[in-house]
């Protein structure tokens, strides 16, 4: 949609496949009490907020306060198992647009990758299967898979890092990824960043991670829970060669976790999906109280006799329990295990020159956030405080990285509670070229609008304004859009 505005300036609303795209559809349909995506009823997200805007009018001048709205939130039933192609499915039968992880897989596969869905039966049920193929074939056939590069977890981060992504695919992305490499490090007995992926190396696995990352942001779910993984049982013949299932990097992601053996011996549960759903689950349980809107069925490769390998997922609004009857942020709805960590130290004989690279190290190891405070201490001493947020899953490589990189001695770490506001983006034109806006939101309310300061100093710099006019050029047109 274009919006009229100053001269020289276009507004677009987006849809970018990340849910990052149309802040105005997310916001309207935080209204409403049937929640489902604009993709999925047909309506454009104009429509959509032409559709919430259109309520009566009360002639004597009393409005009544919006409802407050329910979280939005999501249940994964791994009863069957896990691996990514499944949850890669299920979120494509729920609603995510192809389109939408295509788009994110084009962005950081290093070869052509394209996605194929086709409907299916498993054990005499429905379920959408996605396949991967790439030069026509698929990734996992012997003419790709036999010359698919064992790529390390720095590779892997590294075509994440040069990806053009939005920050919320890719944070989740590197955490997956992260996960998979905590693991494969302690079953060999080696360092994260020494682990060769095999399997997860080969393109498909990039495909399913990234794409399930890029369809679950798009989602904008507030919580997700799954159901207690289902593992299965038996041997497999990997790379390694005959393993026990569950193979030991899955057993190593399982600490903590709820998971059973069975139903069929085979493997259910495979590395890339018990990463996926281990880094993106909020809770475990059965599933919460919630109104159903749309839920996707996602297919393994085999057909077992009996007991149809499907995952689902379903996707709905929470009616009942504490997140719903306070309104409180997905991050406070989680349990003490899942609180994020705040890991601090002061340094005061490290030479500053260094401080950047530790920075960009620890965001690029899965860390939520890291900076700096300069501090004064005893005896007057200047000195830094490096402080790093982090989810539990990371710290152990955010902890690696500050004792290799910094002379620190030691660390204090304390469980912190954090409220987010809902976050998405939007793209507008400032001189017929794109400026990122951050854009936040509050009970369905926009309360803050902030353009990327690269996109403006871009366009500062090709046309000779002065930054602080295209800044002001681009929140004006930002907030039109609001409008």
């Amino acid at each position: 949609m274009l919006n009229s505005c100053a001269p020289g300036v276009s507004v677009v609303n987006i849809d970018n496949g990340f849910g990052a795209g149309v802040f105005a559809a997310r916001v309207a349909r935080r209204g409403r009490s049937a929640d489902r995506a604009p993709e999925q009823s047909g309506d454009t997200p104009a429509q959509h907020q032409q559709h919430d805007s259109s309520g009566q009018h009360d002639p004597s001048g009393h409005h009544d306060e919006p409802a407050t709205p329910q979280p939005r939130v999501g249940w994964v039933d791994a009863s069957s198992g896990a691996s990514g192609d499944m949850l890669l499915a299920a979120l494509v039968d729920a609603g995510v647009p192809l389109d939408v992880i295509q788009a994110a897989v084009d962005a950081v596969s290093p070869t052509a990758v394209r996605l194929r869905t086709e409907q299916v039966q498993r054990a005499g049920l429905r379920a959408l299967r996605v396949h991967v193929e790439v030069d026509g074939e698929p990734a996992d056939s012997p003419s790709n898979s036999g010359s698919a590069p064992h790529r390390t977890w720095a590779d892997v981060r590294a075509l994440l890092e040069a990806a053009v992504l939005p920050d919320a695919v890719r944070e989740r992305a590197l955490a997956t990824f992260g996960r998979l490499a905590d693991a494969e490090a302690t079953v060999h007995d080696t360092e994260p960043e020494q682990v060769h992926f095999h399997e997860v190396g080969a393109l498909d696995s990039i495909a399913d991670i990234v794409g399930c990352c890029a369809g679950l942001t798009h989602l904008g779910l507030d919580r997700l829970v799954c159901a207690p993984l289902a593992v299965g049982g038996g041997r497999v013949h990997t790379q390694h060669g005959d393993l026990p299932v569950p193979v030991p990097a899955v057993t190593a992601m399982l600490t903590g976790i709820p998971s059973v053996g069975g139903p069929v011996d085979a493997e259910l549960a495979t590395p890339t999906g018990a990463a996926l759903l281990t880094t993106a689950a909020d809770d475990w349980g059965s599933q919460p109280a919630m109104s159903v809107a749309t839920v996707g069925v996602g297919a393994g490769g085999r057909d077992h006799v009996g007991h149809p390998n499907v995952l689902r997922l379903l996707v709905g609004q929470a009616t009942a329990g504490p997140a719903a009857q306070t309104g409180r942020t997905p991050q406070q709805g989680r349990g003490p295990d899942s609180l994020p960590l705040l890991l601090q130290t002061n340094v005061d004989d490290l030479d500053p020159r260094l401080w950047p690279g530790v920075l960009n190290q620890l965001i690029a190891a899965g860390a939520s956030d890291a900076w700096l405070t300069p501090i004064l201490m005893k005896k007057g001493r200047p000195a830094h405080t490096l402080s790093v947020l982090v989810r539990q899953e990371v710290r152990a490589r955010v902890e690696r990285i500050v004792f290799a990189e910094t002379s620190t001695i030691g660390l204090r770490v304390q469980q912190v509670d954090k409220v987010t506001l809902d976050r998405s983006e939007l793209v507008v034109h400032v001189h017929g070229q794109p400026v990122r806006v951050k854009v936040a939101a509050h009970d369905g309310r926009v309360v803050n609008l902030q353009p990327e300061y690269e996109d403006v100093l871009a366009v500062a710099t090709s046309t000779g304004l002065p930054a602080k006019t295209v800044l002001a050029e681009a929140t004006a047109a930002s907030r039109d859009v609001e409008r």
